[in-house]
């Protein structure tokens, strides 16, 4: 009998499963984000910004942390698209994060910090440059504020730009490193203006702290064909003049500064100016969230010798220092807490699910699942009077759900 409703709890386990990692679908189309607006004083004109938020969120009450995109509507699908490979499908290299992507109206005049008269591609001059203080005002006063009281977020924010993005990210670092706690910069423009940036960045990071602060810096390889990577610093054209003050800004300036900042990057030999964001956005985010994987610590979990009481000590001991770099408390994901607990009830260690069930009630009580998942440990240990309350709650918690149903109708035929 008991092997018999295990199998019945594991049909349902495997619906809810599919449920929690599809995309929202309707009419028949994959609905990765929403379109939103607003009107900005700053820019004076209408914003639209692309967001996505985790699905997870729809019967909890958690918060994520945000990422904010520039030239948000080329960026948009890859960054949600590895964000969501990389924080679910039994993946915790990165948290669940919120991405808020913001396309260009004047892409020239926002993500440059001054006027000039340097040529860009197409030999136009770039006449309405020099707005990047404006629109850092935009983010700061308008957006971030926008978006905190409409999603739930977290203060946690990661910042990505490409190219002039790029540029703009590091200008940002410099001027307002409050904004963001991570600046992810791709083949950033650091020729713009005669090196303005790079030349600000020589002053600014020997008199700031940026102890705090994480910036990864991605390199594409922009040499004519009759470069190499070892003597192109060596060269004072004007072709090679992009590269050159990405890597002086890389190889010597943030390391020899006294800024303490988190700081890594890297040449991608392979990658072109166009090709780089894809790569470089996966290893940013490896290099920024390193400290989040469980890593080895996944092993002592699943390891059948491990006790109960271990594991747990184990995952609040990762998650106290998750949270001293988030610097607010983040409990061990109720995603995560979930497929444990279900890989124990496969291996008939039930005691053990019921514990992390348990831990999940605890740290997510207004989550319809949790409750579900707790009545599948008790379905397990043939308790039913206690999964039948526990599906009962579940219906009746954050909305409900579709599965608890069937199973407290299953249970009651017994």
């Amino acid at each position: 009998m008991k092997k018999l409703i295990i199998i019945l709890a594991a049909l349902f386990i495997g619906n809810y499963c599919s449920t929690v990692n599809a995309q929202t679908i309707e009419n028949n189309k994959i609905i990765l984000g929403t379109v939103d607006s607003i009107q900005s004083d700053a820019l004076k004109e209408l914003r639209k910004v692309w967001v996505y938020v985790p699905t997870s969120a729809a019967n909890s009450d958690a918060k994520y942390p945000v990422v904010y995109v520039l030239d948000g509507d080329g960026h948009f699908t890859s960054v949600v698209g590895m964000i969501k490979q990389l924080s679910t499908n039994g993946n915790i290299i990165v948290p669940e994060m919120i991405v808020v992507a913001i396309p260009n109206t004047d892409r020239n005049r926002d993500l440059t910090p001054s006027l000039s008269n340097n040529i860009y591609a197409g030999n136009s001059p770039l006449t309405t440059s020099g707005g990047g203080d404006n629109f850092m005002n935009f983010i700061e006063n308008e957006l971030i504020p926008y978006v905190d009281s409409k999603y739930p977020t977290t203060n946690y924010r990661t910042y990505i730009g490409h190219s002039f993005g790029g540029l703009a990210s590091i200008y940002t670092l410099l001027q307002r490193p409050h904004l963001f706690n991570n600046y992810i910069s791709i083949d950033p423009s650091l020729w713009w203006d005669n090196e303005l940036v790079l030349k600000q960045a020589k002053s600014i990071l020997n008199e700031k702290d940026f102890s705090n602060k994480s910036l990864y810096v991605g390199i594409a390889n922009t040499m004519p064909k009759e470069f190499e990577i070892e003597n192109v610093e060596k060269d004072t054209t004007l072709m090679t003049n992009h590269i050159r003050s990405i890597l002086e800004f890389s190889k010597t300036v943030v390391p020899n500064s006294s800024s303490g900042l988190n700081f890594n990057y890297k040449y991608y030999e392979n990658d072109s100016h166009s090709s780089a964001p894809f790569i470089t956005e996966y290893d940013a985010f490896r290099f920024l969230f390193s400290w989040y994987d469980l890593g080895d610590i996944m092993n002592d979990i699943t390891n059948p010798e491990t006790s109960t009481e271990a594991i747990i000590n184990n995952l609040n001991s990762h998650y106290k220092t998750v949270s001293e770099h988030f610097a607010y408390k983040v409990n061990p994901p109720e995603n995560l807490i979930n497929q444990l607990g279900y890989g124990f009830i496969g291996q008939e260690n039930f005691d053990k699910a019921l514990v992390l069930f348990k831990m999940n009630v605890e740290n997510y009580p207004e989550s319809s699942n949790v409750y579900d998942s707790l009545g599948d440990a008790y379905v397990a240990l043939e308790e039913n009077d206690k999964a039948i309350e526990a599906f009962s709650k579940a219906l009746t918690t954050g909305g409900g759900n579709t599965y608890s149903k069937a199973k407290l109708d299953a249970l009651k035929e017994l």
